[in-house]
């Protein structure tokens, strides 16, 4: 199957580096013009120059913080007075990790701003190109943490419940456009955020990195963590044509690591 997108606008969060990264790397490869969203100009300018240019696509990247409400909001506002986007990804960095125990009100605001208002006032925005256009995709990147929680990550599960819900409730808004949203739901992928995350878990039970990393590719079906290519082909799949009937879904991508049916 070929997935054709060429002409279309596509905003990918996060895209400097990890899924984010793989997801804009896709996109363009189809044809699509990127524009890339991240806190590091650096590694923005990096990427930007390695995106597929082969069938005309234009390029462009935005610096943004995504931890920063406020100005990540007028940031977007200004993009937006002058850009119409066809397929929005909504990704951001994880919150901190931690137990429910451990966390404070301002904590859970915190990630309340950086993972739902973010993706709130970003789709937000794209909606009135995508309306008068009669075509738009919608992609959150969330995680398996919805369906199964993870008790070192209560800031990700609450939050990020919040958005799934939030984004079945668009969809019924916004299907008579020819609009859809739909969550991918992340397992453990080969990115630097799992790593971080192994890293900090080994220092607090004091045991070696790769320990942590063994027992929790031993918790998954396929016995290992995903490559940011496979999750980019999803991701890529449902901003295409022929994911046309498919809204208001949470996909799991996970190796079959989540129980639940």
């Amino acid at each position: 199957m070929k997935i054709d997108l060429k002409g279309k606008n596509a905003l990918v969060g996060g895209s400097s580096k990890g899924l984010g990264r793989a997801i804009a790397e896709r996109l363009a490869a189809s044809g699509a013009n990127v524009t890339l969203m991240a806190r590091n100009e650096e590694e923005l300018k990096k990427r930007l120059s390695s995106l597929d240019q082969s069938q005309g696509q234009i390029h462009q990247y935005r610096v943004v913080d995504f931890s920063n409400f406020d100005e990540f909001s007028k940031h977007m506002d200004v993009f937006f007075k002058t850009n119409g986007i066809d397929i929005l990804v909504n990704n951001t960095q994880g919150p901190p990790a931690g137990s429910a125990s451990e966390k404070k009100v301002a904590d859970y605001q915190s990630a309340f701003d950086l993972l739902f208002k973010t993706v709130v006032h970003t789709t937000s925005l794209a909606l009135p190109h995508m309306k008068k256009e009669q075509w738009g995709r919608i992609i959150n990147v969330a995680s398996i943490s919805v369906k199964e929680p993870l008790p070192y990550l209560v800031l990700s599960n609450s939050i990020r419940s919040a958005v799934v819900t939030w984004a079945k409730s668009l969809s019924l808004d916004i299907a008579p456009f020819n609009i859809t949203i739909n969550n991918t739901l992340t397992g453990y992928f080969e990115t630097e955020r799992i790593a971080q995350l192994n890293n900090a878990k080994a220092k607090t039970l004091g045991v070696p990195v790769e320990e942590i990393r063994k027992a929790l590719e031993a918790t998954v079906p396929m016995n290992r963590f995903g490559k940011p290519e496979e999750y980019a082909s999803l991701v890529c799949f449902l901003a295409s044509e022929q994911a046309s009937y498919i809204t208001g879904t949470n996909i799991p991508i996970d190796g079959g690591l989540v129980k639940s049916m």
